[in-house]
């Protein structure tokens, strides 16, 4: 079994990340949404509002409003065609693997239950950069903790918990 040298593999990441920078996946409003959760980085002016429409255990839709560079729109446009459709503890995992691998663990690295989001890998060689590989996944860690109940605000601006 042949492996891609390092050079075209990176190539092939960066490729995929300017993919979701450019078009998008689940970018939008989403009507019916029962989570919203606005996440900014004040150190570089990223902003992700993701929006979840759960039911029960499952993640049955989710959009994402926001602006800032490549690394944080691609990153949250991939983990929401990642987890849309998913359990919350899924979502869970994912987003503890994906910091995990931010953090520089080779093993998450490997993990293929990552899929496309692998191609950040490369994103924990600058620590300056890992906080905007990082911000839609801490968004989807705080809106599963809204849709559980564990938080104390509100899972939609205007509800009552």
């Amino acid at each position: 079994m042949s492996s891609i040298p390092e050079p075209q593999l990176s190539s092939l990441y960066q490729e995929l990340i300017l993919e979701h920078y450019k078009r998008p996946r689940n970018r939008g409003e989403l009507e019916g949404g029962t989570v919203e959760v606005h996440m900014r980085n004040p150190s570089c002016g990223d902003e992700i509002r993701l929006q979840l429409r759960v039911e029960g255990d499952a993640i049955m839709d989710l959009r994402f409003v926001g602006e800032g560079c490549a690394i944080s729109q691609a990153s949250v446009s991939m983990m929401t065609t990642v987890v849309k459709g998913g359990r919350l503890d899924d979502a869970m995992g994912l987003a503890k693997r994906f910091t995990e691998m931010m953090r520089g663990d080779p093993e998450a690295a490997r993990d293929r239950s990552l899929k496309d989001l692998r191609a950040f890998q490369g994103v924990s060689k600058f620590p300056v950069r890992v906080k905007c590989a990082l911000l839609g996944f801490d968004a989807l860690q705080e809106a599963v903790k809204r849709a559980r109940g564990t938080e104390g605000s509100p899972a939609v601006p205007g509800a009552t918990p």
